[in-house]
Formats: C-alpha cells, sequence, structure tokens
C-alpha cells in the first residue's frame, strides 16, 4: 500500500516536474522566437534602408544647351550698275545721232585742252564734210565693216570730217572710229599758225583743203550754238 501511494506520488511529481519543465521550456522559446523575428525586421528594414541609400542617384537631365542665335545675316546689297551717260538734248535742229557725234567731238577737243573757238571750227567742218553722220564710203568696202550712219561715194573719203586715208590721215578702221577723226583733226588745226585770229571758213580750209572753202562759214552759228549746248 505504501509503496503504490509513493508510486503513485512520485508520478504525480514527475508530471508536475514535467509540467513545469514545460511551462519554463515554452516561455524561454516564445521569447527567442520573437527576438528571431524581431532581428529579421529589423535586418529586413537595414537592407531597405541600405538600398535606398546605395542606389545610383538618377544622374540630373543636363540642361538643353540654349540655341545660339546665329549672326544676322548680312545682306549684300547687289551691285549698282553704272549709270549711262545721259546723252544730250539736241539744239540747232540735230538729231540725236548728229548731237552725240557733236558732244564725241567737244569732248575730245577739250580732252586736248583747244580752246572754245577751235571747238565750234571742228564743229562747222563736221557739219559741212558729213552732216555730223558717221559715213562709210562705197569705194572702200572696208569701211563699211565698221559702225557707221550712213555711205558716201567721194573718193576714199571716209567718217566725220571725210578724211581720205589715202592723204595719210590713218587707217580706214582709224577714221571710222569719231574719236579718232577729232582728235588727228584737232592736232592739224594747232598747227596752222594764228588759226584763232582767222575767220572759221579759212580755219577749216587751212585742215581739210576742199574745193569749196567758202561753204563752212554757213554753218558758224549752228555750230556755236551746239558747242554751248555741250560746254
Amino acid at each position: 500500500m505504501r509503496i503504490a501511494l509513493a508510486t503513485g506520488v512520485s508520478c504525480c511529481l514527475g508530471l508536475a516536474t514535467y509540467a513545469g519543465t514545460r511551462t519554463a521550456a515554452d516561455d524561454r522559446t516564445e521569447p527567442a522566437a520573437e527576438a528571431v523575428a524581431e532581428r529579421a525586421a529589423l535586418a529586413d528594414e537595414r537592407a531597405s534602408r541600405s538600398m535606398e541609400r546605395t542606389a545610383a542617384p538618377s544622374a540630373p537631365a543636363s540642361p538643353s544647351p540654349s540655341a545660339t542665335p546665329s549672326p544676322t545675316a548680312t545682306v549684300k546689297k547687289a551691285p549698282k550698275k553704272p549709270k549711262k551717260p545721259t546723252k544730250p538734248r539736241p539744239v540747232a535742229g540735230l538729231t540725236q545721232a548728229q548731237m552725240d557725234n557733236a558732244k564725241i567731238i567737244v569732248d575730245v577737243g577739250r580732252q586736248l585742252h583747244v580752246p572754245k573757238r577751235g571747238l565750234i571750227v571742228a564743229v562747222a567742218t563736221a557739219m559741212q564734210e558729213s552732216d555730223l553722220y558717221n559715213y562709210a564710203s562705197g569705194v572702200l568696202p572696208e569701211s563699211q565693216d565698221y559702225p557707221h550712219q550712213a555711205i558716201g561715194w567721194d573718193h576714199d573719203s571716209v567718217g566725220l570730217f571725210q578724211q581720205r586715208p589715202s592723204s595719210g590721215w590713218g587707217t580706214v578702221r582709224d577714221l571710222m572710229r569719231p574719236a579718232y577723226a577729232a582728235k588727228v583733226f584737232y592736232l592739224a588745226l594747232l598747227e596752222v599758225p594764228g588759226w584763232q585770229d582767222m575767220a572759221i571758213t579759212y580755219a577749216a580750209q587751212s585742215v581739210q583743203i576742199s574745193a569749196f572753202p567758202d561753204a563752212y562759214a554757213q554753218h558758224e552759228e549752228r555750230a556755236t550754238t551746239v558747242v554751248n549746248a555741250l560746254t
């Protein structure tokens, strides 16, 4: 009976001891599990923050370069065309072609510093010889190869002053140029002694040796009007 009671007490004490031990173990296990969970949470949190810190910062958007204003384009103006010389207004009943030829005669004389009296002599002479038109010659076919305004048949006389190549005035080509014809007339006139004191008809005749020496005088008034208009 005593043995059975002791055994029963031992069993009860064992059960109590087991229960206490289990409870103590459970109490110890729960905090440990909580600690592990807490450490895991902290680790996750640290990892999360660590990722945030170590993530490569996004490169700042580079500002787009401001458009450099192009320099103001320089507008090149077209070069001005040289103005054509104004044609002289015809006077004394002349046509434009006659007035143009008279201007050439006067311009050449002024370049040679010929006095105004000489300009009048030259224009009056050309009025008589060619009516102030540039003549080619029907006798010299070559003369018709150059610019001309009329054709005459007085031997080989050509140009404004009807000068003859055969008399040594110059080549056909030269004499068909009004400026050249005027120049050789003036050079011959300037060699005549006292030409400035002569009547126009004598001054012109001294150069031209014309068959009609008195014909030049009739053009003096008109020639003076033309020269005055051109000078």
